[in-house]
């Protein structure tokens, strides 16, 4: 009888949580359709208008970015795109990057360690010029998390320093839990442990209407849809807005910055796999294993216009090992291209804790 109604209160649960994820989305939806005939009523000629960039701009052709090589993962089938600078045998410091970005924003940072590290930032699955599988179930979180270790394999390592932002940052974080004698150090930038975030949110209103995009993203072709029009508007105005945006006023790209994220995102197709990502973010299972063993560096810009900053010292408790956090002043949720140097020198003084660790070379598989 005990077990009848434990199972009957759990299907209970369950369907409360995904009535209320319907109903979020649901009016996410409507709000985002008022807007859409809104704008197309006060613009019909230029509201359904955008190009496909064909050319790409000079930045991404920088040879002192890197190497621009492709590797292909025998598990999945799939080839990612990464740029790579360094000597080859050194450390491995490996970077993924967030939503909605590319290897490209890791720019500053590629320059700056390659001195000390093979320093590679790889497209993440659907990102760039990576493999895009069209099946939504094709990013679920464990195949993301896996495609970090058969990266990491592929390139001849069996460990890393590993650097993640937003979604890459979360990616980060799962990677580190299930594959801790992979990872050396850790390094996120403004993203919880995906632990927090679970627990954090249905508490906080307010961080619930950050998120509440998230919802919108449930939906088949429309956010692609709302992401395009008016020429990629919505794209320019998250790196450009005084709200959301680089720097503090929104200066902080050049206008040949910017036409790199609008030359990957205007290809056809391309905004669908970083979407799929949110489409199967509620239906990942709860972490069992939940600690993080090796160092920590949480990064947190306070002007991030998404994330609460009360999450980033929350995500101590899930941390067993040495756990560094320092909130940038000033600073937005693009934090490494927002504020480069401060996260740069922040990043050296982390990974020179305990410098003996930092000159061995790593052993090739």
């Amino acid at each position: 009888m005990a077990r009848l109604l434990h199972t009957s209160l759990r299907r209970i649960r369950a369907l409360g949580f995904w009535c209320a994820v319907y109903a979020c989305c649901a009016l996410c939806v409507c709000l985002a359709l008022l807007r859409l005939c809104w704008k197309a009523l006060a613009n019909s000629r230029d509201t359904f208008r955008w190009r496909v960039r064909e050319s790409a701009p000079a930045c991404l052709g920088d040879t002192s970015l890197g190497t621009h090589c492709y590797v292909k993962i025998k598990e999945s089938g799939l080839r990612f795109h990464y740029v790579a600078a360094g000597e080859r045998g050194k450390p491995l410091m490996l970077f993924l990057h967030g939503f909605p970005e590319f290897w490209f924003s890791w720019r500053h940072q590629l320059r700056e360690f390659k001195s000390e590290f093979r320093v590679v930032a790889v497209d993440m699955r659907g990102y760039g010029e990576s493999d895009q599988p069209t099946s939504t179930d094709s990013y679920r979180t464990d195949h993301l998390v896996a495609d970090v270790k058969d990266i990491v394999e592929c390139l001849g390592y069996n460990r890393c320093f590993l650097v993640g932002h937003d979604w890459g940052g979360s990616i980060a974080w799962l990677f580190a839990i299930h594959y801790p004698e992979m990872v050396t150090k850790l390094i996120i930038l403004n993203c919880p442990h995906p632990s927090v975030f679970a627990d954090y949110i249905p508490w906080h209103p307010s961080q619930l209407l950050k998120s509440s995009y998230m919802f919108l993203f449930q939906m088949p072709r429309l956010p692609e849809l709302l992401f395009s029009i008016h020429d990629f508007k919505a794209l320019k105005t998250l790196f450009t807005s005084s709200k959301t945006g680089i720097g503090r006023k929104g200066t902080g790209l050049t206008k040949e910055d910017l036409e790199a994220y609008l030359y990957y995102f205007s290809q056809p197709g391309a905004l669908t796999g970083p979407i799929n990502y949110y489409r199967n973010v509620f239906s990942t299972p709860p972490l069992r294993q939940q600690d993080v063993k090796c160092p920590v560096l949480l990064l947190w810009g306070e002007r991030d216009a998404f994330l609460e900053q009360e999450m980033a010292e929350l995500c101590r408790l899930y941390i067993k090992g040495h756990f560094r956090l320092n909130i940038i002043s000033g600073a937005s949720h693009w934090l490494q291209q927002d504020q480069p140097d401060i996260v740069n020198t922040l990043m050296w003084t982390f990974l020179k804790e305990g410098e003996g660790r930092l000159n061995y070379r790593l052993p090739l598989s």
